[in-house]
């Protein structure tokens, strides 16, 4: 078997990297990184070469390779060690990973993301040491989870992970089902760090319990058990089965008998054949639990063949039982009989909290059963689902709570039946106290505790370096609490808290040091500097294990304690109210069984700083700008810093640059406030500090400016026209509010707009006021603004939406008019008056007329308050009769206004005689020309003409239109058959209707065009003179007679076109300029223009005169001269 070299190996690890970095697969640091962890890359070898980074490495390299052979310690793991942990020194107890049902991973900084070389992170052991900290025990970063491998899998390998980091790196060992796993004797086990891999795994043989062992110099730690089983689905039998013959009406179970698998499988029927599969209904169950087919009533439709499909849930593979014919007797129907429950759930469940439960209840019986659930002494959770026709009862996220008696009961009109099993839901542990790292010093008594909750209650035991710890001699353990009385260094190692209960169990890990060291002060000497009349603490807080004794001298004196010179438990040493006398050095002694430390301490004593502030309270207004000067008088001998403060919190003046800056000297520091707002209002504090003392002071800057918001604003009486407002005052910002502005939005207002007030103007000392002229029945929102001397502040919060009370409307429609209509009709029309100024429900309009001339108004109601118009019809008056209109409004609180009288004539009416001296004559073989006369003048006057036409032989109806518009009294007919006869009609309309038709008049039109081009172009180009002749075109009998010619000239790239006409089959063309030109031709006739030719390209130059010739089909005519024939090569002709 091919196994991965150590990592310790340093021959193989150099040459590695020599390999890779020749092939130039190292861009930067972190790709030693990455070999180190994972040898060459087979893609890394097609890189360049780059010599001169080999130059600059090689002999980097060979020390490389000397330092890391005597490291037998895994690069992988020292990879994923954290980066820092110089915190975990001074801690004497900190949180390690606890593992169980789940593992977090601490977000571990990679080596590659600090600046540091490849080759200086594997300096040496020592090296790590030093830079990454103290050495620990193993902690699991990654344990190994339950696995199901699929047999038929390809990859034939079980890979079972584990990870733990530590310093030293720890080396790993596995166990199944508790025997350790040896793979030396078995080849088919090996490891890739601490990764178990399997190959050629069977259920025989690795079926069971895996555990991972992480050890190294500081103790051992065992990982959480894990399962690995294996999927697989067997084959049905292949024995033919025997049928199944019932009565109509009596219930049968179809037997499934799956095949040996491995997990769980899911079960469907086929019925006859596939996939016509059996579909479940309150009459057909198929149990996912027995994998039989219930079918409580057969029926007719029933009779057939029936195949069990298994699937397993893993693999997705599936297999097909051999099929079970199922057939009815003949000798009778079932007569009815009561249910009987067939399948059903166990009278003991046992649950998982978090799962989804699923019971099963079905029953065979005629007539068919209904199936009823209930809870026992409870009620039924409300997530649960009834599914399959209430044959199972689904509760998804079980908890405890669900816990019970469950009942299901079919029954039909012949009696009942019922079943009852107990559902219990049990948890696995979970931790509520966990233990931590800690650090001792001997003879102190170590108290740990560990607590977890589950069901059943878990039970605990504890391990010391994966074997198992029980009370005896200076260890006591009661169940979760583990105490050692009077610790010493053989107690150190890895500690396992396990607690447990039938369903699983979790860990929970902590590392015990013994310390023992001499005592070690950090920093000596300090250096203290205090100032007069203030008190001085000299700590002394030795490194040492176990704790030393502390004594304190002065010179060669030993300090005596007084009322002003104490020794605090903690051994500092306080001064109380210190004086120049104190100043000197103070020696620190400390002192246990392993040895002893001094650490001196140097005293100053300087006079007391003092921090002036000016001015201390100053006023300015809104965009003027203010300097805070803050002076310092110190010691000289101590340098002094400053830093600036807005209530209470550290300006930044990055940020805020806009607005602060500071100008400092050696003892004075300004801050300049620039274009000051109303935030920058409040303390500014300045703190002066020197290695003796710090002093703070505070000045206040007051800020005047607009005023603030008044407060909430509230509607106090609402009428139609007004509304009385109230509000609190807002911040005057240190200037009198001297007047209010009230402001009102509504639906049809742009925004908010100010409104007129009663009292008016509203001065500064007032806090209520009535807004007039409102709009009735409108939905207002108001607010409140209030200026000062300074300007006007931001406005107030709005008020509730109020609604104004209904009125009379008071304003009439507008723009009234009217005309048109049918004959004997009068049409009024109008603007409405907008929502705005209806005043009220039930808005309407009120039309009167009456004939000009005449005393008595009729007036007509029109309710709808969007209308516009309004018809009047009476056969009686005669077209433009004259009338007076006004339209008036109402609504549901009285009549209001009517608009100005404006005269409208009644309609006109649609024409009344037809057009006269219609004529059509043919202008080609698809156009007619057709020309009237307007009908005589008066009423009904048309608006346009309607030209109908269709041809001989044809409906009218089938024919098609045309219509002009305003006055034209002529039109051309289009796309029309060539030699067709048509009759035409002309009727006048207008928008009351159409006049009468014309006597229909004929036209025929022309023969087509011929179909043929002219061909055989040929010419002569003689400078800008170009003689074009091509063959006549003859005309067939259905086409129209050719009386001529068209010939199109145009320059490429210009938009202008030369066109020639020539009754002859030849024309002389005149080029303007030299350029590229293109000729066509067409055949003229009475039915239009023909085909076009092909098209004829031609290139002249301006001062060249040539000679040429060519036609479309490429052949050169006879009689040309050897330069026409030179020239035709140069310049070919393009077919178009």
């Amino acid at each position: 078997m091919n196994r991965k070299p150590p990592l310790n190996s340093h021959t193989s690890l150099a040459s590695t990297a020599a390999a890779g970095w020749m092939s130039g697969s190292f861009n930067e640091e972190a790709d030693l990184l990455t070999l180190l962890q994972k040898g060459p890359s087979p893609t890394s070898m097609g890189s360049p070469w780059k010599p001169f980074l080999l130059l600059s490495v090689i002999s980097g390299l060979s020390d490389f390779a000397r330092a890391v052979a005597a490291r037998p310690i895994s690069y992988a793991a020292v990879l994923r060690m954290k980066a820092d942990s110089s915190s975990v020194l001074n801690s004497r107890s900190r949180p390690r990973q606890h593992h169980g049902g789940g593992l977090v991973t601490p977000d571990w900084p990679a080596f590659s993301s600090h600046s540091l070389s490849a080759l200086s992170l594997f300096g040496s052991q020592e090296d790590y040491r030093s830079e990454d900290g103290e050495e620990f025990g193993p902690v699991f970063i990654h344990e190994p989870g339950d696995v199901v491998f699929p047999l038929d899998s390809d990859e034939k390998k079980v890979v079972m992970h584990c990870e733990a980091r530590g310093n030293p790196p720890p080396t790993y060992s596995w166990y199944i089902n508790g025997t350790e796993v040896d793979a030396e004797a078995d080849y088919r086990y090996s490891f890739i760090d601490g990764n178990l891999i399997i190959t050629n795994a069977s259920e025989s043989r690795d079926y069971g319990k895996y555990q991972c062992k992480a050890e190294n110099g500081f103790g051992t730690v065992l990982g959480r058990e894990a399962l690995l089983q294996f999927a697989y689905l067997g084959a049905f039998s292949g024995k033919t089965r025997g049928g199944v013959s019932v009565r109509e009406g009596q219930g049968v179970v179809l037997m499934c008998t799956p095949p040996p698998h491995s997990p769980e499988i899911i079960y469907s029927w086929v019925f006859n054949e596939f996939p016509s599969f059996v579909a479940e209904d309150s009459r057909r169950f198929i149990s996912q639990d027995t994998g039989n087919l219930y079918i409580s009533k057969v029926q007719p439709s029933d009779v057939g063949s029936y195949i069990c499909l298994v699937k397993n849930a893993v693999t997705n593979a599936r297999v097909l039982s051999p099929p079970t014919p199922l057939t009815l007797k003949t000798d009778g129907v079932m007569g009815e009989y009561e249910p009987k429950i067939e399948v059903h759930f166990p009278t003991s469940v046992l649950a998982a909290k978090g799962v989804t439960v699923r019971l099963e209840c079905f029953a065979l019986g005629n007539p068919v059963p209904t199936i009823t659930w209930r809870k026992i002494n409870g009620n039924i959770p409300k997530k649960a689902r009834l599914r399959k026709s209430q044959a199972v009862l689904e509760i998804p996220n079980i908890q405890l709570e669900d816990s019970g008696t469950y009942e299901c009961k079919a029954e039909n009109p012949r009696g009942g039946t019922a079943f009852k099993g107990h559902l219990q839901v049990y948890t696995l542990p979970q931790w509520v106290r966990m233990i931590n790292d800690t650090q001792m010093d001997s003879g102190e008594k170590l108290q740990w505790e560990c607590k977890a909750m589950g069901r059943p209650r878990p039970t605990y035991h504890w391990l010391l370096n994966g074997l198992p710890l029980t009370s005896q001699g200076r260890v006591e353990i009661m169940n979760g609490e583990l105490t050692i009385h009077r610790v010493q260094q053989a107690d150190s190692g890895m500690y396992q808290c396990v607690a447990g209960n039938k369903y699983g169990a979790i860990y929970s890990n902590a590392e015990l040091k013994i310390l023992a060291s001499p005592p070690v002060f950090v920093q000596n000497p300090v250096r203290v500097i205090a100032t007069l009349g203030k008190d001085i603490s000299l700590e002394c807080k030795p490194r040492a294990s176990p704790k030393p004794r502390i004594t304190w001298k002065r010179g060669d004196r030993r300090i005596q304690q007084s009322r002003r010179i104490m020794l605090l438990r903690n051994n500092t040493l306080r001064i109380v109210n210190s004086s120049r006398a104190d100043e000197g050095n103070y020696v620190c002694r400390a002192e246990n069984q392993l040895g002893s430390a001094e650490m001196t301490a140097i005293l100053w004593v300087k006079e007391a700083m003092r921090v002036e502030l000016s001015p201390s309270r100053v006023e300015v207004t809104v965009g003027e700008s203010v300097v805070l000067s803050c002076k310092a008088a110190h010691d000289t001998s101590l340098d002094v810093a400053f830093q600036w403060f807005f209530n209470q919190k550290p300006i930044n003046f990055q940020q805020d640059g806009g607005h602060f800056e500071y100008i400092q000297t050696s003892s004075t520091v300004d801050l300049m406030i620039r274009s000051i707002l109303l935030k920058h209002a409040g303390k500014y504090g300045c703190r002066a500090q020197t290695s003796a003392d710090a002093v703070f002071t505070e000045a206040e800057l007051l800020v005047r400016g607009p005023p603030g918001p008044p407060g909430v604003v509230i509607v106090e009486e609402i009428t139609d026209t007004t509304a009385t407002l109230s509000w609190t005052r807002g911040l005057d910002n240190h200037s009198p509010i001297s007047t209010y502005n009230l402001q009102a939005r509504s639906p049809f207002s742009l925004g908010w707009q100010t409104v007129k007030t009663d009292p008016e103007p509203v001065t500064g000392d007032m806090e209520s006021a009535m807004a007039v002229e409102l709009n009735p029945w409108v939905e207002y929102e108001f607010r409140v603004v209030a200026s000062n001397g300074i300007g006007t502040g931001d406005p107030s919060a709005p008020s509730r939406g109020v609604r104004t009370k209904e009125a009379v409307p008071s304003v009439a429609p507008s723009n009234v008019s009217g005309g048109n209509g049918r004959r004997h009709e009068l049409v009024i029309s109008w603007e409405p008056v907008s929502e705005e100024f209806q005043n009220g429900e039930g808005f309407g309009y009120i039309v009167a007329f009456r004939a000009n001339g005449t005393r008595g108004w009729k007036e007509k109601m029109v309710t709808s308050a969007d209308s516009t118009t309004y018809k009047y019809r009476d056969e009686t008056f005669p077209p433009l009769t004259p009338f007076e209109v006004k339209v008036g409004v109402y609504n549901n609180k009285g009549d209001g206004p009517f608009s100005k009288v404006v005269i409208i004539h009644s309609a006109e009416g649609e024409p009344r005689e037809a057009p006269s001296d219609v004529k059509a004559y043919s202008i080609s073989s698809s156009e007619i020309r057709v020309t009237w006369n307007p009908p005589n003048p008066g009423p009904g006057r048309p608006r346009g003409y309607e030209v109908s036409y269709w041809k001989d032989m044809e409906q009218e109806e089938s024919g098609n239109k045309q219509r002009t518009v305003k006055n034209e009294t002529s039109v051309v007919l289009t796309g029309l058959e060539g030699n067709s006869l048509y009759l035409i009609t002309v009727k006048g309309f207008n928008s009351i209707g159409q006049g009468p038709a014309t006597a229909a008049v004929t036209a025929n039109t022309r023969k087509a065009p011929p179909a043929q081009p002219p061909t055989n172009l040929m010419w002569i180009q003689e400078g800008n003179n170009v003689s074009l002749n091509w063959d006549p075109v003859r005309a067939k009998d259905n086409e129209s007679d050719v009386i001529g010619y068209m010939v199109l000239l145009k320059q490429e790239g210009r938009g202008h076109n030369q066109v020639t006409r020539t009754i002859n089959p030849s024309t002389m063309l005149s080029l303007p300029e030299g350029g590229t030109y293109i000729i066509e031709v067409r055949a003229l006739s009475e039915g239009g223009e023909g085909a076009v030719s092909s098209q004829v390209r031609v290139v002249t130059s301006s001062g060249v005169r040539a000679k040429s010739s060519q036609h479309s089909v490429h052949c050169t005519p006879r009689g040309l001269t050897w330069t026409a024939m030179l020239l035709v090569l140069l310049v070919p002709s393009a077919s178009w």
